[in-house]
């Protein structure tokens, strides 16, 4: 069994790395089954959280108004998870947000992780529901606040040893896995989309929510799509 890894635990605005930002990150440092040492914080997203993400997780933009940017704390997560494995509940999708805000601050971020979920898939084969929220309660693992980061990677540390106790000789549990997900270079907004959204944001009264200046060339194209879509382009006259 591997014994020492981080377990680390992100909320964000949504599912995809490319778009979507995080809001919260939860990791603890685990070292035979006990906490060593934490790193948690909220992280400003420089947007507004969705009512639909702060019904899941609680998490406001006032919370994250004072918080630092990711790109800020970004050095410190990669540093705090330096020469040991990830463990995580579905661990690719925090390694992909981890990676894709890495290669934001040109910085190199490379992992093997440990996944409770595809461990889970193998070891319960006949348990219907294996969200983490269902197996800590099959487990009767007291899961603090679901859907927090910091408690939802403890949770998969807790989840991790109760799964191994099933079944300890599954050859899961004697290797990490190499985590692989390639992050699509993105280019900043141009100075000419950056002077047309602007004057089509005033022309149209519309309340840009992202800082113009953060949004990449694609970011930029879809919202100048979405504007012109639905309130139509400036007029020439």
């Amino acid at each position: 069994m591997i014994d020492t890894y981080v377990a680390i635990d992100l909320e964000t605005t949504g599912t995809n790395p490319a778009e979507d930002r995080i809001i919260e990150v939860g990791a603890a440092k685990v070292e035979c089954g006990r906490v060593v040492s934490i790193f948690s914080t909220f992280v400003n997203p420089q947007i507004s959280i969705s009512p639909r993400i702060t019904s899941l997780t609680g998490i406001t933009d006032e919370d994250v108004a004072g918080a630092p940017v990711i790109a800020d704390i970004i050095a410190d997560m990669i540093a705090y998870t330096k020469d040991v494995p990830i463990l995580g509940h579905n661990v690719i999708f925090d390694y992909s947000f981890i990676k894709k805000a890495a290669a934001n601050s040109k910085l190199e971020y490379a992992k093997e992780g440990i996944d409770t979920l595809k461990i889970a898939r193998r070891i319960l084969p006949d348990v219907p529901h294996k969200n983490l929220p269902a197996l800590c309660e099959h487990f009767k693992i007291d899961p603090g606040k679901s859907h927090r980061a910091l408690d939802d990677a403890i949770s998969a540390s807790k989840l991790y040893y109760a799964l191994y106790a099933v079944n300890p000789e599954d050859e899961m549990f004697n290797k990490a896995m190499v985590l692989n997900y390639s992050v699509k270079k993105d280019s900043p907004i141009t100075p000419a989309q950056k002077k047309y959204l602007t004057a089509l944001a005033q022309y149209h009264n519309v309340a840009v929510t992202v800082p113009i200046d953060s949004m990449t060339k694609s970011q930029a194209s879809r919202m100048i799509d979405g504007i012109i879509g639905q309130y139509g382009r400036i007029p020439v006259y």
